[in-house]
């Protein structure tokens, strides 16, 4: 039989950082985030011998457990999971080796006691220094309290081993709120010990976007107002509320995606190059790109953004309630499902090109993309109307990056026709690791690069402040304006202005 032929764009692919030993303490640990997402990439990482052999897991929760019925619903979590990479023989039981449990109410002391005795324990067996990353996967509600009550214990004292601390989206669900947690966190921890998470930034498509702009000669020439027209970012859901009523009700399509996941796309878009590759000059110029944004406030809102929510449609050939109708959604409920928004960036780089965003629930699929449309050529040499360019980056599903152009077709005449350079992620021949394990792991060794800094969010939130104080709360008699299975209401279109459309993905 043959050699298999080795694949060469896998050569390199080794990683070759390995954090130092270190306790990894999920408060949550029994949650949805947890079992779905944390605890698969945790042990890939593991079992990938990217954790090194001096490792555990303590986690924490309210609900009464002992280790072992803990170890057993990790395990369970694992087998079940649709993230967990493929189990070799014998892992599962030496992964259940490193698991512990501790639970209590975290408005106590009691629960943050024995996570240090813990820690403590830890320490012995492993040799070394009392390290640990604290990652709270809980509700927004409990981020406070529980940095609290690590501070009064002293745990995120960096004496005996560094301390970090992760903390799950949403940050605050207003710039005040927001600006109270980033005042409450730094009442324990220095910013340098806080990990703000978001797991669109562990994605390997959006790395790649640095990737292809600042590490070939040929992009960033043409990344300016005098080649691109104007930049799409969407991302799209096919799925409704998935028994998510309570949360989404409260949170709308705003504070779940655009704050967050779609402001960070469209910063590493923006950006310029950065004098390193490091936290540092990465954090900086994203928030120089928020520093320059026009601002949008109340009474501008109606002439920069679209808000939607979906009613009842067909999806892949199957009628779906509208939003209203989902359980646990109020009659007559205002909340927007749906948000197109066009930002200006005044600054040398991007002036008069416009950055459109809109992402929502019940549309056709579930894509999430980057299109950075280039002007059209300035004069019509062959028949047919002109083209414009597009640079598109997939972030799912599909990961990978397409250039699309005009080519001659074969025959006598100078017919063009759109053809597409395509490359795709599966062309490494390996699975793309979950974004929480590089995340994670990023935590681990103290690199926080694709983390969003304090001053990151705030500027993030002042920029849909406008937005949520012209919606929230306000009655919506237009709702619902687009059916499930479209893509959005027509005045999104609108938004565009002539001579301009949404890809249709």
């Amino acid at each position: 039989m043959p050699e298999p032929t080795p694949n060469p764009f896998r050569a390199g692919m080794r990683r070759s950082r390995a954090p130092e030993p270190a306790t990894l303490v999920i408060f949550g640990a029994t949650g949805d985030l947890s079992r779905r997402k944390l605890l698969p990439a945790v042990f890939g990482l593991w079992q990938d011998g990217l954790l090194g052999s001096a490792f555990n897991i303590v986690g924490v929760g309210r609900q009464e457990m002992t280790d072992e019925q803990f170890r057993d619903y990790a395990l369970e979590a694992l087998k079940t999971s649709k993230e967990t990479d493929a189990i070799l023989p014998g892992s599962l039981e030496k992964f259940r080796e490193l698991l512990y449990y501790e639970f209590g109410d975290f408005d106590k002391d009691d629960v943050y006691d024995r996570v240090g005795t813990q820690l403590d324990e830890a320490e012995n067996a492993h040799g070394g220094r009392k390290n640990a990353v604290f990652y709270l996967s809980t509700p927004p509600s409990l981020f406070e309290p529980i940095s609290n009550g690590l501070g009064r214990l002293k745990l995120q004292d960096q004496s005996e081993g560094w301390r970090r601390i992760i903390i799950e989206k949403p940050f605050g669900t207003t710039l005040e709120t927001a600006r109270h947690l980033n005042d409450a966190i730094h009442g324990v921890w220095d910013e340098s010990q806080v990990y703000r998470i978001d797991h669109y930034l562990g994605k390997e498509t959006v790395q790649n976007l640095m990737a292809i702009r600042f590490g070939n000669a040929i992009f960033e020439p043409i990344w300016n107002r005098s080649y691109v027209d104007h930049v799409q970012i969407t991302a799209a859901e096919d799925l409704g509320l998935e028994g998510r009523a309570g949360y989404y009700e409260e949170a709308g399509i705003l504070r779940d995606m655009l704050q967050n996941h779609l402001m960070q796309l469209f910063t590493l878009v923006a950006m310029e190059p950065p004098v390193a590759f490091d936290e540092g000059a990465i954090r900086d110029e994203k928030v120089k790109v928020l520093r320059a944004v026009k601002p949008i406030p109340k009474e501008q809102v109606a002439a920069s953004a679209v808000r939607g929510q979906y009613g009842p449609g067909t999806l892949a050939g199957e009628r779906v309630p509208g939003y209203r109708e989902e359980p646990g959604v109020k009659p007559g409920s205002s909340t927007p499902t749906y948000v197109a928004v066009k930002f200006e960036i005044e600054n040398w780089r991007w002036q008069g090109v416009p950055f459109f965003i809109r992402t929502g629930k019940r549309l056709p699929k579930k894509v999430t993309e980057i299109a950075v449309v280039f002007k059209k050529p300035p004069l019509g040499l062959f028949p047919g109307g002109l083209e414009r360019n597009v640079l598109a980056f997939r972030i799912q599903p599909d990961e990978g990056v397409s250039l699309k152009f005009s080519s001659k077709t074969p025959g006598q005449e100078n017919q063009l026709r759109e053809v597409t350079m395509d490359f795709r992620y599966d062309a490494f021949g390996a699975g793309l690791e979950s974004p929480y394990s590089r995340l994670v792991l990023d935590a681990m060794l103290g690199d926080a690069t694709l983390f969003p800094r304090e001053d990151e969010v705030d500027h993030a939130w002042q920029l849909v402040t406008g937005m949520l104080e012209a919606w929230d709360g306000q009655d919506a008699p237009e709702f619902p304006n687009y059916a499930a299975g479209s893509w959005g209401p027509e005045a999104a279109d609108a938004l565009m202005g002539p001579d301009r459309r949404w890809r249709r993905l």
